[in-house]
């Protein structure tokens, strides 16, 4: 049984929402390259049904991205396994600055590997249910903004890592400016249907750019809602 289990009675689930579906999804995302088993360890805990609509929960642990309402979803568990693994391949980051809340569940991934998370959702209603689901589950090191994303967290800056689940056009020069030193930034890039997974890194001559592959997010939008 998982810590999440222990205390919050519907996390352990049932059936679709078991802990064997769990484990067969972390045996999936193994098995299509995902290897910090870091990574692995946390989604096995986690308990993805709690972050989609009931009517969704049985195919919470399908490897695919889920409707949450207001337009968004919450992101395919191959996805978010690759951002955090890719956050966290050069070393663990202490405060991570992620933009784009959305139901909460890479924020909670996050949180169970970092020491403190700082999240920015532009749309109230996601971002109250996801500080719902923080408290219920327990996840205290997370700190929560209802704010255009990207303009980040300046006040708080700068992060170690951050992280970005929405796609831009370009990556926010803002966010770029509130990365430390030797920091690590993952971001989708780029229009509908042609968006690449980044991560940039400061090297000797500025800015070391690596593709990580196509995706597809939502896009990201300025204002709050």
């Amino acid at each position: 049984m998982t810590g999440f289990a222990r205390h919050v009675p519907e996390a352990r689930g049932l059936g679709m929402t078991s802990q064997r579906a769990r484990d067969r999804l972390v045996e999936r995302l193994a098995e299509d390259g995902i290897a910090d088993r870091r990574v692995l360890d946390v989604i096995r805990s986690l308990p993805r049904h709690l972050f989609v609509d009931e009517a969704l929960a049985t195919r919470a642990y399908e490897d695919t991205a889920l409707p949450i309402g207001q337009g968004q979803t919450i992101s395919q568990p191959h996805v978010v396994a690759r951002m955090t693994e890719a956050l966290i391949e050069h070393g663990l980051p202490k405060r991570v600055l992620e933009i784009g809340t959305g139901s909460g569940y890479q924020c909670a991934v996050l949180a169970a590997l970092v020491e403190k998370v700082y999240t920015v959702e532009r749309i109230e209603e996601l971002l109250r249910n996801a500080r719902r689901l923080f408290r219920k589950l327990g996840i205290a090191n997370v700190r929560s903004r209802h704010d255009d994303g990207r303009l980040g967290w300046p006040d708080d800056a700068p992060f170690d890592a951050i992280i970005v689940t929405a796609a831009g056009a370009e990556v926010e020069q803002a966010l770029l400016a509130q990365l430390a030193p030797h920091g690590t930034l993952v971001a989708p890039v780029g229009p509908a249907g042609r968006q690449t997974l980044l991560r940039i890194r400061a090297g000797e001559d500025g800015w070391v750019r690596e593709s990580l592959g196509l995706v597809s997010f939502v896009p990201l939008l300025g204002g709050v809602g």
